[in-house]
């Protein structure tokens, strides 16, 4: 019985900070690119769903994309999943439906994919 009760309270231990995951809103930073540029992204709650627009640029000359949305209507899924918005990519200038997947409470996999989320592209965001 003391193992049961052992394994119950560690069991919700490990939920509750999973659960704690959930949350991405605030400022991330992208992954640098091939010519090592990166942006800042505020995420935030937009009514029921998740939104992000860029904050700042970094190692570009490109700061007319500041204030840039470039994520909306993402929902979420599960503690870890968000999907069902769009992302912009700025390189292409193109939207692409979207997929976020929370890696820990720092980290994400922000993904734009084509062909009905068969092919996908993504990077490596951590929290500023």
């Amino acid at each position: 019985m003391t193992k049961q009760i052992c394994l119950f309270f560690t069991l919700m231990l490990a939920l509750g900070s999973f659960r704690a995951y959930a949350d991405i809103t605030g400022s991330w930073k992208s992954e640098k690119n091939e010519e090592g540029k990166q942006i800042s992204v505020e995420i935030y709650n937009c009514g029921e769903q998740i939104c992000g627009r860029i904050t700042d640029v970094h190692n570009s000359d490109n700061t007319q994309i500041i204030g840039t949305e470039i994520i909306e209507g993402m929902q979420q899924k599960s503690d870890t999943k968000y999907t069902g918005g769009r992302i912009f990519a700025p390189d292409t200038e193109k939207w692409y439906k979207s997929k976020i997947k929370v890696k820990d409470e720092n980290t994400l996999k922000v993904s734009g994919c084509v062909a009905g989320g068969i092919i996908c592209r993504g990077q490596v965001w951590t929290r500023n």
